[in-house]
């Protein structure tokens, strides 16, 4: 594995914990000095599903304190957080199909309030993915089922609308909000499909994933979108494939890594799934690369590697462990660390300098 471009001072804190983390999350910063995690965590003794904020300081990374907890109904499948105008939003989707959104008290960072839809409302089977949208506002969840729903965050309630029903025919795995109207979502084959609420009845625009020679029985896991690059979409899924999909050349895909086929040879990085694919602004240089250029991207996957990938670049890896990396996620605020988690019951944490 190359590792050119990794950063010269690398601090790693790996945690082990008591249980198995599905996916974690950042909280967006309730004062300068206290920074708080969200985890989703399973107990495989008692079979039970919970999110936790813990609370964290830069100068003793390796101390997570729990500041409280919410029982979850079921195994919780998306965990997205964002930011109200006054409170945290955390909002969780799960395996029985429920969505749940949790608001955080500002000061003592307890969950003070909790609003759901119940299984079956939104989707027949699991939620595969959640994104809330910047103010939290407004959610998209989406399923293997075909449905695409959007969920409007209030004060006491969730009220939902079904934006599209494919009856089966297509399988949603991710999401992401692009604009207070627009969204991507990715599936089966490779493929991504582009939202605008403004044009109801299907995508508005969709790009299949039949570039990928043998392998378009891939799945779509993660998707991103950077606020300045609107137009580009950048996915992450099977066989290691991470791709760009830019609105501009809509049926020639950008690839980064883990597809090699004819004229789309690209640096492999893993054979195995990409479980999350995040942009990563810490490089010093991003204001400078020319918008026809894919910023750099984080990835993370089942054989134990988290690394950033560059268009014409060797990957730059951060970490390999001996067990699935499943999920991260980028501190928005301080862009230099990271946070993992890992299948053997652990989480690392990671400060570049």
């Amino acid at each position: 594995m190359a590792v050119n471009g990794t950063p010269e001072t690398l601090q790693i804190h790996r945690l082990p914990l008591s249980k198995y983390i599905d996916a974690l999350r950042w909280l967006p910063p309730l004062s300068a000095v206290d920074r708080f995690v969200v985890l989703a965590v399973f107990d495989s003794d008692s079979y039970s599903s919970a999110i936790e904020i813990h609370s964290l300081t830069r100068s003793n990374p390796s101390n997570l304190t729990l500041q409280s907890s919410w029982s979850s109904p079921s195994r919780i499948s998306s965990l997205k957080v964002s930011q109200t105008l006054h409170k945290p939003l955390i909002a969780a989707s799960t395996f029985s199909g429920s969505l749940h959104v949790l608001l955080a008290d500002p000061v003592d960072v307890l969950i003070e309030s909790e609003v759901s839809v119940p299984g079956k409302t939104l989707h027949v089977g699991p939620i595969s993915c959640i994104d809330v949208q910047e103010n939290g506002s407004e959610c998209v969840s989406v399923g293997e089922d075909g449905r695409v729903n959007l969920v409007s965050v209030g004060n006491s309630n969730l009220s939902h609308r079904r934006f599209f029903d494919s009856n089966g025919l297509v399988s949603y795995t991710a999401a992401k909000w692009a604009s207070p109207m627009e969204f991507a979502t990715g599936g089966l084959g490779f493929s991504l499909q582009w939202w605008d609420q403004r044009k109801p009845g299907g995508p508005a625009s969709q790009f299949k994933g039949n570039w990928a020679h043998g392998t378009t029985s891939g799945i779509v896991h993660s998707i991103d979108i950077h606020p300045s690059r609107k137009h580009t979409c950048i996915a992450g899924g099977s066989s290691g494939t991470v791709f760009a999909w830019d609105l501009r050349w809509q049926q020639q895909p950008i690839v980064l890594s883990g597809v090699a086929a004819g004229e789309f040879q690209s640096h492999s990085l893993s054979e195995s799934e990409i479980w999350e694919v995040q942009y990563d602004s810490y490089s010093s240089n991003i204001g400078n690369m020319s918008t026809s250029r894919v910023l750099p991207v984080m990835i993370c996957s089942e054989d134990g590697i988290l690394a950033v990938v560059e268009q014409g670049e060797e990957p730059s890896e951060l970490l390999a462990e001996p067990c699935a990396i499943n999920s991260f996620d980028i501190d928005r605020q301080n862009p230099s660390d990271v946070i993992c988690s890992l299948e053997w019951e652990a989480i690392a944490i990671l400060m570049r300098a």
